[in-house]
């Protein structure tokens, strides 16, 4: 049992920018109550601590997660107010408009910006990469360069892995390239090139093309985020694209606007009507959520990918971005074929923890598990490994499990035939002779203890001495097959097994 946690010294404010951090989320959540509020301080601050595990399940699965991850969208929609806001203030002031050229001004008044909303909100990866991409986007539109370009990003890139080059096999770093990279592309064909192009039209005309090229837009990046989702998560939002239409300018245009206006009122206490709209506007975003995520097919469940499936991905959405014309179609061979691999991925039919405590069996669509565990890691786990939703079932409560003060064994049909799997459930010792017995009736054996050599099961015997070698085990009893952790991290400096 652990006790009350007693504080032994206080901590102090530690650095100033993470203090501001604190203490502005502390100030829009004591203004706004609830979820809203809590979303609201991640939009304002970066601080995500506070949204509850349903409302950030909502998000991830209804494709809109990207929202509370201080980004290209926050950073962009900061510089581009404090921009327009700038420019419209200094125009005012004759003086200064026919002396010096505004827009020199106002972009550097919008990159001070967007270098303290950076820093303001943790200056995680991608928040740095959209900041240095708008800087360049700056400087381009200054000096009358093309501001949408794969150099823009190439750059960005270069300064993130200059300063974090552990990022480039993390998930963030991966998924907020990977968008930028897809929107330059496609912005930068030529049939998309000929649809946006002026033309003499109506504001209807005007806002159905734009319409349209936001939903093709978010269509795109769910397309090249999909993979990359998928091999860290195990699953996708299916219906991002559509949701995001609603949402992205929801947020852009309304929520964030409305953040800003609330804080500069709260300096004369005037805030309060601000802050009704803005949980209203995060009620709206919070109800979109909700909606998609739970629409039917809203989520798509995958085991694990393998890395060369994940490399043929990469490869071909990169030789898609980068090429031009028709020869950038041949990308689609490589994407194509990972896409076959992906559907050919058969569901493990057993899991087994490094440690052989927790053991999972995918049945009818469903997880069963050994013992029950107050370890959400290790539940979703082996959730996203199985690549199944809802809680699991312990063995113990399933009927076709055979549950003893000691061992729980489970037939299962695979392939045509039976498996015999025995797992153990106690710590207690068991005769020998009757332990051997046991392991001779079945095919697999799993135990989170050192098994004696008289324990001989047909097929596999995974006891706590072979799992200090393997690390964890996925079994595909098709074929038989089994993957470890071993396999892919054997050879990595971090990875030790048992006889190192």
């Amino acid at each position: 049992m652990q006790g009350e946690i007693e504080v032994v010294e206080p901590g102090g404010d530690g650095a100033v920018l993470a203090s501001l951090q604190r203490r502005l989320s502390e100030h829009v959540r004591s203004r706004l109550e609830g979820s809203s509020g809590a979303i609201a301080a991640a939009f304002a601050s970066g601080d995500r601590g506070a949204i509850a595990p349903e409302h950030e399940e909502a998000m991830r699965d209804s494709g809109l997660t990207h929202l509370l991850s201080i980004s290209g969208l926050h950073v962009s929609a900061v510089i581009a107010a404090a921009y327009l806001l700038a420019i419209k203030l200094l125009a005012l002031w004759p003086l200064l408009a026919l002396r010096v050229r505004l827009p020199l001004v106002a972009a550097g008044i919008a990159a001070l910006a967007g270098v303290a909303y950076t820093l303001l909100t943790g200056a995680e990866v991608p928040t740095v990469r959209s900041c240095v991409g708008a800087l360049l986007l700056l400087v381009a539109l200054a000096l009358g360069r093309e501001p949408l370009s794969l150099r823009m990003v190439a750059v960005g890139a270069i300064v993130v892995l200059l300063l974090w080059p552990e990022a480039l096999i993390g998930p963030s770093f991966q998924m907020s390239f990977a968008a930028v990279i897809a929107i330059v592309a496609l912005h930068g064909a030529a049939p998309v090139r000929a649809f946006l192009r002026p033309r003499e039209e109506g504001w209807i005309a005007w806002s159905a093309r734009r319409a349209a090229m936001l939903l093709l837009t978010g269509l795109v990046i769910e397309i090249a985020l999909m993979p990359i989702v998928l091999f860290h998560f195990h699953r996708a939002g299916i219906y991002g694209a559509l949701a995001n239409v609603v949402a992205i300018p929801l947020v852009t245009f309304v929520s964030m606007p409305l953040i800003a206006l609330a804080l500069l009122l709260d300096l004369v206490s005037a805030g309060a009507p601000a802050w009704w709209l803005v949980g209203r506007s995060v009620d709206l975003l919070l109800a979109i959520a909700h909606f998609t995520a739970e629409q039917p097919g809203s989520v798509k469940l995958m085991p694990q990918m393998s890395a060369l499936t994940f490399a043929l991905f990469v490869a071909g959405g990169l030789w898609v971005a980068l090429r031009r014309g028709r020869p950038r179609l041949l990308g689609l061979v490589p994407a194509g074929l990972a896409t076959a691999m992906v559907l050919a991925t058969p569901v493990p039919d057993l899991l087994i923890s490094g440690d052989g405590r927790h053991v999972g069996i995918t049945e009818a669509g469903r997880l069963l598990v050994l013992r029950e565990t107050r370890s959400d890691f290790t539940r979703e786990n082996l959730l996203e490994l199985a690549g199944v939703t809802g809680d699991p079932l312990t063995l113990d409560d399933w009927p076709e499990a055979r549950c003893s003060r000691d061992f729980c064994v489970v037939s299962l049909e695979r392939a045509g035939r039976n498996w015999e799997v025995l797992m153990s459930w106690s710590r207690a010792l068991i005769p020998e002779r009757a332990l051997a017995a046991a392991c001779e009736r079945s095919d697999i054996v799993v135990s989170d203890r050192w098994l004696p050599a008289s324990c001989r099961p047909r097929w596999l015997k995974a006891d706590g001495r072979m799992l200090s070698e393997s690390g964890g085990l996925a079994l595909v009893l098709d074929g038989p097959e089994i993957s470890s952790v071993a396999d892919s991290q054997g050879e990595h400096g971090w990875w030790r097994s048992g006889r190192r």
